[in-house]
């Protein structure tokens, strides 16, 4: 499909399931999976309420938060490593196992370590998102052709230099890749927070509207949080695809 002459990729099916949903919805056959349209018109009556802008500002905070953690230290984590043979082969490892490990186990760690305020939720969304950007990260730096180092080094450049200037650069599009997957598991990472360790803010609405069996309600909170990750991730995609093209063009 397209709208004013650009490509929709992905839009087509999108409307096939929602006429999917839309039908099941009517046939009455699970009170948990109203009409989509029942959906839509709860989404305009509680999205301007002050309980929903609460929790909005709250998911917000937690999530840009707990991203902004993971990408400040994921990167120069993951660049190091790929600089360096013996950081790599002592934090692989555990970027490995963290990666691969079901990271709500943790949780309860995190509470009884950070408390049950917003600084756990924060700490659990870093988690969550980290790891990916990290190894993204590293993979990036190893794939970068060491003539630019060398012809760095030849030109006097200090580690430092080589750092902002060559490794960073060079290893963006693999780097945009790892950020693009961690805030789709950091979106994960925050309502998990929000849900076991402190009800606040979207958790919160969720915890609410399933206990009360408001399914359209419960609905219409999830639709505003899948647009909002999505929009997110085809944002940092189309940085990626930017990115990927000047450094093929380079």
């Amino acid at each position: 499909m397209r709208l004013f002459g650009y490509p929709l990729p992905g839009m087509s099916s999108l409307i096939l399931w929602g006429l999917l949903w839309e039908i099941v919805g009517r046939l009455d056959l699970t009170f948990f999976l109203p009409p989509l349209t029942e959906v839509v018109s709860t989404l305009f009556a509680v999205i301007g309420t002050p309980a929903f802008l609460k929790a909005l500002t709250e998911t917000a905070y937690a999530f840009f938060a707990g991203v902004f953690f993971a990408v400040a230290i994921g990167i120069p984590t993951g660049i190091l490593m790929g600089k360096s043979r013996l950081l790599d082969e002592l934090l692989l490892p555990w970027v490995n196992m963290f990666l691969s490990a079901p990271l709500t186990a943790l949780v309860p760690v995190l509470m009884v370590l950070f408390g049950f305020g917003m600084k756990a939720i924060i700490i659990t969304t870093t988690l969550f998102a980290i790891w990916i950007i990290i190894l993204n990260s590293r993979a990036g730096v190893l794939q970068i052709n060491r003539s630019l180092v060398e012809m760095a080094r030849s030109y006097g450049a200090t580690p430092l230099d080589a750092f902002f200037k060559i490794y960073f650069w060079a290893a963006l599009p693999e780097i945009l890749g790892g950020v693009r997957i961690g805030v789709i598991r950091a979106v994960k990472g925050v309502i998990i927070g929000q849900l076991l360790i402190s009800i606040v803010g979207f958790g919160a609405l969720f915890e609410l509207y399933a206990n009360n069996f408001l399914m359209a309600h419960f609905w219409a909170v999830l639709v505003v949080l899948f647009a909002l990750a999505f929009t997110i991730s085809e944002f940092l995609a189309y940085l990626e695809r930017r990115v990927s093209y000047y450094a093929a063009k380079r």
